[in-house]
């Protein structure tokens, strides 16, 4: 297990289960702990050993959204340096994770929380959870992707509803509008999650990943990464690679007229594969 002060993750038959560890503040989250994220998901991404991953929060609580008690001092320039800088950083890179991520949501998912609970792939909510954007009434924005993600991934009308007009609503009310994929009962949330996890889990994790990319550029999440990452992997396993690099540790100019044959060796059919 890998524990920092606010948050622990816990790895079992390749799931992954991360869980915000601030049960006395209802799990919200302060500029640390969008740090601690950041480097537990650079661990994350790097773990061979976990094919998804879960994200709950400990107790009775998901994520309450940002700490007011750690931003309502700061400076402006502060805050935009350090609280919506780095808070867009760490939930970037959990949206933008490898694996897929499974939100259990086990409690009320508000603000930074449901723009927290807005990277994950899929979303599982107990039925007494509530889903909110209460920030206008505070005199601040949605400033993690509230505007952004939340958007792409929920839809627009929704995302105003909740962030101009103030609208709350309940998992079932949630589920109805795409805010999430499931609704169990309490305390069942994270059960359910690692059963969607293991049924990821039986796919190929390969093409699981590969798609995951594709469909985040496809939204919009660092599409230039994405494009250049696909292109790498298409290039590193080539036998071009494997000449250029023999060329330049044995000092001589590379030959590539051969490789062609060599890069795609598979027969040419103009047969469709039956159920293509």
């Amino acid at each position: 297990m890998t524990r920092s002060r606010d948050f622990s993750l816990t790895v079992q038959d390749r799931i992954g289960v991360l869980r915000i560890e601030r049960e006395s503040k209802r799990n919200a989250l302060d500029a640390d702990m969008m740090d601690q994220l950041a480097d537990l998901c650079r661990e994350i991404e790097r773990c061979d050993d976990i094919g998804a991953l879960i994200l709950t929060g400990t107790g009775n609580s998901f994520c309450a959204g940002g700490d007011i008690a750690a931003w309502s001092d700061q400076a402006p320039t502060a805050f935009a340096r350090h609280w919506v800088r780095n808070g867009h950083d760490s939930l970037d890179r959990l949206a933008r994770l490898r694996q897929p991520v499974i939100a259990a949501i086990n409690g009320h998912a508000l603000g930074g929380g449901l723009e927290l609970a807005a990277c994950a792939d899929y979303r599982i909510a107990e039925g007494q959870v509530k889903f909110g954007q209460p920030e206008t009434g505070l005199g601040i924005i949605a400033g993690w992707s509230g505007t952004q993600r939340a958007v792409r991934r929920f839809g627009q009308q929704i995302v105003r509803r909740m962030a101009l007009f103030g609208e709350v609503l309940s998992a079932e009310n949630a589920l109805a509008e795409g805010l999430v994929d499931k609704v169990v009962g309490q305390g069942e949330a994270l059960g359910a999650a690692r059963e969607t996890a293991a049924a990821v889990l039986r796919r190929s994790p390969l093409a699981t990943e590969l798609t995951k990319m594709l469909l985040n550029a496809a939204e919009g999440e660092e599409r230039e990464r994405v494009l250049e990452s696909l292109a790498g992997r298409i290039a590193a396993a080539s036998a071009d690679l494997r000449e250029g690099v023999a060329a330049f540790k044995e000092k001589r100019p590379a030959d590539f007229t051969k490789m062609e044959k060599i890069n795609d060796p598979a027969p040419r059919s103009s047969t469709v594969p039956q159920g293509y």
